[in-house]
């Protein structure tokens, strides 16, 4: 063979090389995704707020369970703002000149103790709803009470397209 016919050679392998490279990396890229996926499927169903649960409820019942979830969550938000605001003033002072440990840890422990008042109070009217329900809505609700923090919603309200502008 000549030289020119081994250098053609060779530029044809490296190019079939670095193919067979890059679908290889697209294969493993692509195979995370797709277990992510499935794994997103397979997870609890609870995929976003109380109120999109609500939504799956028999239309008898729709508004009068989400108008009772409505006012026990405007029942129980002075325990959370007062949850904030403790656990705000805690930063505050550890990261001030005057810091005071006795005084971050009473901060944090009463910032605790309102998160639980009225995460419990939202529990026991959540029960008390699910307790009026017929089986088949009162299984499309009892997710309400899976504890999945404020991630889930942040993420949803990510995910969800803009509102058109009017």
């Amino acid at each position: 063979m000549t030289p020119q016919t081994w250098k053609s050679v060779l530029a044809v392998s490296v190019a079939l090389n670095l193919f067979a490279l890059a679908a290889g990396a697209t294969l493993l890229v692509t195979r995370a995704h797709v277990d992510k996926r499935v794994e997103a499927q397979q997870r609890a169903p609870r995929t976003g707020s109380p109120m999109l649960l609500i939504g799956q409820l028999d239309p008898a019942v729709r508004d009068r369970v989400r108008d009772t979830l409505r006012a026990s969550a405007l029942q129980v938000r002075p325990d959370f703002e007062e949850a904030r605001q403790k656990r705000r003033e805690a930063v505050a002072i550890a990261s001030s000149d005057n810091f005071d440990s006795a005084r971050i840890t009473t901060l944090l422990a009463q910032s605790r103790e309102a998160e639980l008042r009225g995460r419990a109070r939202l529990e026991v009217d959540a029960v008390a709803v699910l307790e009026t329900l017929e089986p088949a809505d009162r299984k499309a609700l009892s997710e309400i009470l899976t504890r999945r923090g404020r991630v889930v919603v942040r993420r949803d309200r990510e995910a969800r397209p803009p509102a058109p502008a009017n």
